[in-house]
């Protein structure tokens, strides 16, 4: 894929809904054709924006990328939860494990349960845990 995706890969291109970005449009809006769930991006979109990383030789983007894409099934209330509990000084160890656990089992999402054990144990060195 060609890079920037949306303006050379907009056919193939398509939302977490399947509509393709060429056929989001704001005409298509106005006529209520277009729901917000039409304009979240879909898991393969962000798979692709970590390849085209992985080729511009940017390991940590590429990385963003693929956490990213794990987090495109967890619900929004579940990720606004965890986003409050990784601040510091807002969980306990346990929670944070808890937490992992949930993006392991629940969501299918190991780089972000690993991301958040390896927040934990810097937590937990750095004393800002509950």
């Amino acid at each position: 894929m060609q890079y920037p995706l949306g303006e050379h890969e907009r056919e193939s291109i398509r939302s977490k809904t399947g509509k393709k970005l060429s056929d989001i449009t704001l005409d298509e809006v106005m006529k209520g054709h277009i729901s917000s769930e039409d304009i979240k991006v879909s898991k393969e979109t962000l798979k692709a924006q970590g390849q085209v990383a992985a080729e511009a030789d940017n390991p940590p983007m590429e990385k963003n990328f693929e956490r990213a894409a794990e987090l495109i099934n967890v619900p929004d209330d579940v990720i606004l939860k965890m986003y409050d509990k990784l601040r510091p000084n807002r969980s306990t160890k346990l929670e944070l494990v808890q937490m992992a656990q949930e993006l392991l089992n629940t969501y299918h999402a190991p780089h972000c349960a690993k991301l958040v054990l390896e927040a934990m144990e810097i937590y937990e060195k750095r004393g800002i845990l509950l």
